[in-house]
């Protein structure tokens, strides 16, 4: 009977040693698996933060954009004053014309493209009339003198040309703003027009601006302004 019970006791002892090995083996087995799950979570929160200044950066620049654009000047306010070169490189002033004649200040994006040059051209073949209501009209861009040289010469233009390759009076007069084009936004001349009378002062402002029709419509503006 002792004997039996010996055996049974190394029987029980046998068993209960695997079970710990087993116990062990599991364990190490977890380990690794905590340390995979870390990195992924780390890279996801990386990835959110990028995006996140990303569009931040993006709607400021937009905001920028958008605040840059200038406000127009009063109407029965004084015009803001302007000393120009022309397609010449004579120097054109505001005071120039003050007690004598009217000013068409209009500003058009650049020489040469086909919608400033049927505008262009349009005024040209009205600038009898506009002599006969001592009006003289003057065209602004951000072009150099020399492309307004060629721009005068092709199309056989009767009027003054005044290069404001800076834009600062496209930003005095708020005639330079955010564009959009094709999907695409930038900086440039918003096409409008000034009326200013003898006085020095702002009658009139144009911001919707149709190329065939402008010459018609500052004239008309100007008889019903007198």
């Amino acid at each position: 009977m002792a004997s039996t019970k010996k055996l049974s006791s190394k029987k029980i002892s046998r068993k209960k040693t695997p079970a710990k090995k087993v116990v062990r083996k599991a364990v190490l087995k977890k380990k690794p698996a905590a340390k995979t799950v870390k990195p992924k979570k780390t890279g996801v929160k990386k990835t959110a933060a990028v995006k996140k200044s990303v569009k931040k950066n993006a709607t400021t620049k937009k905001s920028k954009a958008v605040k840059s654009k200038a406000a127009f000047p009063q109407i029965g306010n004084a015009a803001p004053s302007f000393s120009l070169l022309n397609q010449e490189g004579k120097k054109i002033s505001l005071s120039d014309f003050a007690g004598k004649e009217n000013v068409v200040l209009y500003f058009y994006p650049r020489a040469m493209t086909p919608g400033c040059t049927v505008q262009a051209c349009g005024i040209r073949d009205s600038v009898a009339e506009f002599k006969a209501l001592d009006t003289v009209v003057l065209g602004v861009s951000p072009d150099a003198v020399k492309p307004l040289v060629k721009f005068r010469e092709r199309d056989k233009l009767n009027f003054d040309l005044l290069s404001d390759p800076d834009h600062i009076i496209a930003e005095k007069y708020g005639a330079w703003g955010l564009k959009k084009f094709m999907g695409r936004e930038f900086m440039g001349v918003l096409r409008s027009t000034f009326i200013i009378g003898k006085d020095g002062k702002l009658k009139f402002i144009m911001d919707q601006v149709n190329t065939t029709t402008h010459h018609d419509d500052v004239l008309a503006i100007i008889k019903s302004l007198s």
